[in-house]
């Protein structure tokens, strides 16, 4: 149920270690307006709806269907929110979740650890948050890794993330700090819209004042979901696992961690950390997920480690639902930590195939039963 893509005696190892553990599961949300370009996201269908997609999968994920949301669930292109893969496996397994607001337009409708952060402008401007904003970001970001990590020593943390255009704000990231990523991010389209990404992302890096500091990068391109995940990815490696459940958007994370602990001298176990997504991610074929994890290479910042890359096999092709059939075509493929979530599952528990689709798709008819869809 798990495929090892990269570095495959230090993923085995990283499963073996922590088969049968019992995880925390974080989820930190995000906005940048950047989601509000025309056709850039398919999470939501108009920009409108992209506003909410955070808190309305937030909400999903801590309360579930039977819940009268706030935010409901924006209607997709195609598919449903990968939301419900996430919800099925901390709700029928019972994993604690934690929520952080690290910068969203509005306040979520559930009880979220507020980072005090800031929404990001549009990347193409170049100036996306304040310097002052990132550095705050990476404070809370490690003061929570090591708080989150403190009951964990035998045990890991699984981070996940909900940013609408978070795969472009990515590859600004990545490119700014010297990685060739271009062409290989994913994206909630069928097949990825590259040319558009990448337009966005050169008007932004043209806007770039030089600099090697991965924080003035992030404050110019990024959004803030990245830099407190990296803060708490370094903090929690030095007493116990971490998964970064998500696809492109982990490798710029994983990459940032890196020239973060670089530039500022922070301790951090790179063989602590694994980056886990689904086999849709995986095997995009109008990205390069796998190629971008073996050739984390920088131009700007000596990059020594290479993430390791794994992702469920979970299929939807025996679905009853063509909402969740789509994933087999390409829409949507991954968020909320889905991956991660199967990832665990498995880990945990030993699930297999059979039962991570009867526990999605009893997901699936609760938001069907509830009207929630």
């Amino acid at each position: 149920m798990i495929k090892i893509y990269t570095n495959i005696s230090q993923g085995e190892a990283w499963i073996k270690g922590y088969f049968g553990c019992l995880p925390t599961f974080v989820c930190v949300l995000g906005f940048t307006e950047t989601a509000l370009i025309p056709g850039i996201s398919a999470a939501g269908l108009t920009p409108e709806d992209r506003k909410y997609t955070a808190c309305a999968d937030a909400e999903y994920l801590y309360f579930g269907a039977e819940h009268q949301p706030q935010y409901a669930l924006p209607p997709l292109t195609a598919g449903a929110s990968p939301v419900i893969i996430s919800r099925a496996v901390v709700a029928d397994l019972k994993i604690p979740v934690h929520i952080f607001n690290a910068g969203l337009p509005q306040v979520p409708a559930i009880p979220a650890i507020d980072l005090d952060g800031t929404v990001a402008k549009c990347l193409s401007q170049g100036a996306a948050m304040s310097i002052d904003a990132v550095q705050h970001l990476l404070e809370q970001g490690l003061l929570w890794g090591a708080r989150l990590s403190a009951n964990l020593t035998q045990s890991y943390l699984v981070l996940s993330e909900c940013v609408v255009g978070g795969t472009t704000t990515a590859l600004a990231v990545l490119e700014g700090l010297g990685v060739n990523a271009g062409g290989k991010v994913n994206s909630s389209h069928p097949v990825c819209n590259h040319e558009q990404k990448w337009a966005v992302v050169q008007a932004g890096l043209a806007n770039l004042p030089p600099t090697k500091d991965p924080l003035a990068l992030v404050a110019a391109i990024g959004d803030p979901m990245q830099i407190v995940v990296a803060g708490m990815a370094i903090a929690a490696s030095r007493s116990c696992g971490v998964l970064l459940a998500g696809g492109t958007q982990m490798l710029a994370v994983y990459a940032l961690i890196e020239a973060i602990a670089q530039s500022y001298q922070l301790p951090w176990q790179p063989e602590a950390i694994v980056v886990g997504t689904t086999r849709w991610v995986a095997e995009d074929p109008s990205g390069a997920t796998v190629d971008l994890a073996m050739n984390l290479n920088s131009n700007i910042h000596d990059f020594v480690h290479k993430p390791t890359l794994l992702a469920t096999q979970l299929s939807f092709a025996d679905s009853r639902y063509p909402q969740l059939q789509a994933y087999e075509q390409g829409f949507v493929k991954e968020g909320i930590g889905a991956g991660g979530a199967c990832i665990t599952a498995h880990l945990y528990q030993n699930w297999q195939q059979d039962q991570l689709l009867a526990a999605i798709e009893a997901q699936f008819e609760q938001l069907i039963r509830f009207n929630n869809l």
